[in-house]
């Protein structure tokens, strides 16, 4: 609950940037909150994957310690903003995610570019990323009892996916496009209600890591390949202890444990949450999801009320 208020802070301190139009005062105002916040935490807390390197500041940054130094050690994979664009233009979906699990259990890498492909529990361990996606959909369609015609894909709308796109129209099934905030399709492919039966893709490391929190303390299913673009990168990964930095990463890779939760505040109205609302009484409303894995498991939508 402690992280959940962090979360809920973070999301109210984004409130006056929202269709301001300056993404990086709405990011930084979020950014900040979420560190004061983490440092009044009985923890030894880690990021290991985070949008910012130690020069990048306001960003948490990767290797930043967090927490009061007293208390478990900890592995954090932050994203203050997801959707700092749509935030700035007063769009649906912005949140404020971060996802928790022991020390040594998350997957330490830089920001870069993440090859990505996710299910629900339903269809668990039918997929493979180094498979052709029209092999992944008549794998996902088998175990869901469907027809390849009936499933709907869920892709980022970029260039780069025009040919992922093609060939889920060419396999006759449907495409549902979004533009920026792939935690939120990748914890669709676990809500029934959704309607969405696969997310694949290229985004952040930073979301996949997250989003693949999620999706273990939800039973899903996750498959990644990070995509370093030069040497520099590659060098990047090699330094943070990936050997190997484009190895097929399955979910129990990225998340090494059961023992993990996921944490989301609606920042603007969107497909899982509301955004954050001020109400006649200067009170801020704020709407989120808390998904925790383990033998606690379980996932909730709760409500918070605060006065600025």
């Amino acid at each position: 609950m402690d992280f959940l208020s962090v979360s809920q802070h973070a999301a109210v301190a984004s409130y006056p940037w929202i269709g301001r139009g300056n993404k990086i005062e709405a990011d930084g105002a979020c950014t900040g909150e979420m560190r004061k916040r983490m440092n009044l935490i009985d923890m030894c807390g880690v990021v290991v994957i985070g949008e910012g390197e130690m020069d990048e500041a306001p960003m948490l940054y990767i290797n930043e310690k967090l927490g009061t130094g007293n208390g478990p050690f900890v592995d954090i994979a932050v994203d203050p903003v997801e959707g700092t664009t749509f935030m700035a233009k007063g769009q649906a979906n912005a949140l404020s995610v971060l996802a928790v699990a022991a020390s040594g259990s998350l997957l330490h890498a830089p920001d870069m570019y993440m090859k990505k492909m996710a299910v629900g529990p339903k269809a668990k361990g039918s997929i493979n990323i180094e498979l052709p996606l029209l092999e992944n959909m008549k794998a996902v369609a088998k175990v869901l009892e469907k027809e390849v015609k009936d499933l709907t894909i869920t892709i980022q709308d970029r260039p780069r996916h025009q040919k992922l796109i093609d060939e889920v129209i060419e396999a006759g099934a449907r495409v549902k496009l979004f533009s920026d905030v792939d935690i939120t399709g990748v914890i669709a492919t676990s809500i029934d209600e959704l309607g969405v039966d696969m997310l694949v893709g290229i985004g952040g490391a930073p979301e996949g890591v997250i989003s693949a929190t999620a999706l273990k303390c939800l039973g899903g299913d996750f498959q990644a390949q990070l995509l370093p673009q030069n040497e520099e990168e590659i060098k990047r990964c090699i330094l943070m202890g990936i050997s190997q930095p484009e190895k097929v990463l399955k979910i129990d890779e990225i998340v090494k444990t059961d023992e993990c939760f996921f944490v989301a505040t609606g920042i603007t109205d969107g497909m899982l949450l509301r955004g954050v609302q001020k109400d006649t009484n200067g009170a801020m409303k704020t709407h989120s999801l808390v998904i925790v894995g383990g033998e606690r498991r379980s996932s909730q939508f709760v409500e918070g009320c605060f006065f600025n």
